[in-house]
């Protein structure tokens, strides 16, 4: 039984995309994320210090930046990034890349931050947020 189990979970985990994870701190009320890290990947984990919830970080074809809160607006748990938005795994929630809701029982969107760009790095506003 523990063999099969351990097949199963090795099935799934090769199901989720892969993504790394970039870790950094808050500086001045900002999150900041070197822009050559979306050369490979354009969707970017961004773990802030000291937060439960990552920052999904996704390049748009037009060179803009979407910032997502990775919180569930449901239950607040902790979203899962897919090949096509989030998912929440307490109740099934879906999300789209844009952080609106394709599937509920959520009916908020996903929580946005402005970002602007500097000197080669995504500046991620997240100021007084709370997590």
């Amino acid at each position: 039984m523990l063999g099969a189990a351990g097949f199963s979970l090795t099935q799934l985990i090769s199901c989720a995309p892969t993504s790394s994870v970039y870790k950094t701190t808050i500086t001045n009320g900002d999150l900041n994320v070197p822009l050559n890290l979306f050369e490979t990947s354009s969707l970017q984990i961004v773990r802030p210090a000291g937060w439960y919830y990552d920052v999904a970080v996704q390049k748009n074809d037009d060179n803009s930046y979407t910032a997502l809160l990775l919180q569930c607006t449901h239950q607040e748990n902790q979203l899962t990034p897919t090949g096509t938005g989030y998912h929440c795994s307490l109740h099934g929630s879906d999300f789209d890349k844009q952080g609106n809701v394709r599937k509920g029982p959520a009916e908020q969107p996903l929580h946005h931050f402005e970002t602007s760009i500097s000197s080669g790095t995504l500046n991620i506003h997240i100021n007084s947020f709370k997590p």
